[in-house]
């Protein structure tokens, strides 16, 4: 018989099998005993993110204009609240103002309809002590926009009718000139008070009173400019011009300021005595306009609305605040953005890493260890974008508050908060591709190609 045994010969190598991937056993049982320590795990995550500088930075851009956009918006958002507020109480806790219309449309900001309930008759009426006791001053006034024209200057302003006991009531003071007095609204006089806004873009040399301007197409003459009580917008006073209350209602706005032979106003600004009168001086302005309307005693059927400064703190604070946060959530999408970039980086990160990862469990790495490299990893690509971001930020915030005319406030808070959220959706995002890493297995892993 033929035997179809073939002899065994040197130069035929031996089959390769998985066993020949293992290490001896006692040395092996040693290196999983102890495992790797954290603080190799985490030069080892430093190490795979400085090894690719680009596709690292790359990667953590998306968080970068995340927490940028949001850092900004917050810092623009509560610096407005605070400009806003300081204007607000500037003025004092004892404001009252009364306007025309009914209250069920809430405290609206901004220029004021013309209703038809609020009238001069209305406003001497306020200020007879007789009837108000707890008044103080009683400004009446009528707003409106103006187109102003001085030489090559041209603005649309604010314009403001009242009478002299607006100063008093608004806190403001003269920086040049003089404000506006009994005779000038007695004799409907073309005067006019500029705001310190106003006054430096149509005369930048300081020269404002006794200078003529036109307003709305008629010549007036300036006698005062306004020391400027800071901000922009929200009705400042900076930005607009005060005339006498008669000459805005008779001339500048007459079609509208007058209805069937009475002069309309906008507000009417009470002043009370003190913070503690308040409560007062409201029910007594109700009353007597009750009185003067004849409208039913328990305010059914009211034709005006009448706002204390807690009720515009407490609606500007809301507002803002909603704003705020509308505006940083949509900020905060980019955030989530950066992290899927994140997680696709470090899922082809593992693949182009599956033999070193075979390697370093053949060593004696734990999937702990394999996991928490990877994890590492992707908090260090979100927190270098969100410290980044931060810095980016706050100097964007900084700029607007600088050349941008707006009040900025950047706070610890917000930096933390947003620092927080980039890292949390580095650790999310990181996760999944670092549980695929830590499942490999070694062997498999080795002879990946």
């Amino acid at each position: 018989m033929i035997s179809t045994e073939q002899p065994a010969s040197a130069d035929v190598a031996p089959a390769v099998t998985d066993d020949d991937y293992a290490l001896p056993d006692d040395l092996l049982a040693e290196l999983r005993s102890h495992g790797i320590t954290w603080q190799e795990t985490l030069r080892f995550a430093v190490a795979s993110v400085r090894s690719h500088p680009l596709r690292s930075a790359l990667t953590a851009l998306g968080v970068m204009i995340g927490v940028a956009a949001v850092v900004a918006l917050i810092a623009i958002g509560r610096g407005s609240q605070e400009s806003i507020t300081a204007r607000i109480t500037a003025n004092g806790a004892n404001l009252l103002t009364v306007r025309a219309g009914a209250a069920n449309q809430g405290v609206v900001f901004g220029p004021v309809g013309q209703g038809q309930s609020l009238t001069t008759g209305d406003a001497q009426a306020l200020a007879d002590a007789t009837r108000v006791p707890s008044a103080a001053f009683v400004s009446p006034e009528y707003n409106g926009n103006a187109q102003i024209v001085a030489g090559a200057g041209n603005l649309n302003v604010r314009v403001t009718g009242a009478e002299p006991a607006y100063a008093p009531v608004h806190n403001v003071t003269i920086a040049q000139g003089e404000f506006i007095g009994e005779d000038d609204v007695r004799s409907v006089a073309s005067v006019v008070v500029l705001g310190a806004n106003v006054a430096d873009t149509l005369f930048p040399d300081g020269d404002a009173p006794g200078q003529r301007v036109r307003l709305g197409g008629q010549s007036f003459r300036v006698i005062g400019v306004l020391e400027s009580q800071g901000g922009t917008g929200f009705g400042s006073i900076d930005d607009g011009v005060i005339v006498p209350l008669s000459t805005a209602q008779r001339r500048l706005f007459g079609g509208r300021a007058i209805s069937g032979g009475s002069l309309l106003l906008s507000t009417i600004v009470v002043q009370a005595t003190s913070a503690e009168t308040v409560d007062d001086t409201l029910a007594e302005i109700a009353a007597v306009l009750r009185e003067e309307h004849r409208l039913p005693a328990n305010g059914s059927d009211d034709d005006f609305s009448i706002i204390n400064q807690a009720d515009i703190l407490a609606t500007v604070a809301q507002t803002t605040q909603t704003l705020t946060l509308f505006l940083a959530a949509i900020a905060a999408i980019s955030l989530l953005v950066g992290g899927i970039g994140i997680m696709n980086i470090m899922l082809v990160s593992v693949r182009e890493r599956t033999r070193e990862i075979g390697l370093r469990k053949a060593l004696g790495a734990r999937e702990q260890d394999i996991l928490l490299q990877f994890l590492f990893e992707s908090l260090a690509l979100s927190g270098i974008g969100g410290l980044v971001g931060l810095l980016v930020g706050a100097s964007i915030a900084l700029a607007v508050g600088r050349f941008g005319g707006l009040q900025t406030s950047l706070s610890l808070d917000s930096a933390v908060l947003a620092l927080g959220f980039s890292l949390a959706v580095g650790l999310f995002f990181g996760i999944a591709p670092a549980r695929n890493a830590a499942r490999l297995d070694p062997i498999i892993a080795l002879r990946y190609e």
